[in-house]
């Protein structure tokens, strides 16, 4: 396995931003090519600039999503990535870990279990 890191198929992150950290569990998907950040999580870390926007292809159709970067800590690895911004309200995670940062070194088991990852820093 060469020294990758291994994720389930939900993990939690520190989101890093100057309103303070947030540790919150985030969706691992493999079929996502960027990561998705929700809205509310975005104004409530104050989160931003928009860096640009992107064409998106998902389960609701196309649209167009804004795009920022975000400070992220994953098992102990801070990535400063570009993540869109959507209404996640409905979903069970409001961070959803995509391929931009799953192909920096991480492979992902369906049988492992979440970590509580302030427990391993």
């Amino acid at each position: 396995m060469g020294g990758k890191k291994v994720l389930g198929t939900v993990e939690q992150v520190i989101i890093k931003s100057n309103n303070g950290d947030k540790l919150v569990e985030a969706r691992i998907d493999t079929g996502a090519k960027l990561s998705s950040i929700d809205t509310s999580l975005v104004a409530e870390l104050g989160l931003g600039p928009i860096v640009k926007a992107k064409k998106i292809k998902s389960a609701q159709g196309r649209s167009l999503r804004a795009v920022i970067k975000v400070r992220i800590i994953l098992k102990g690895e801070e990535f400063n990535e570009d993540f869109t911004i959507t209404d996640r309200s409905h979903m069970s995670y409001p961070v959803l870990i995509g391929r931009n940062i799953l192909g920096k070194g991480f492979i992902i088991d369906p049988s492992k279990k979440v970590e509580d990852e302030s427990s391993t820093n």
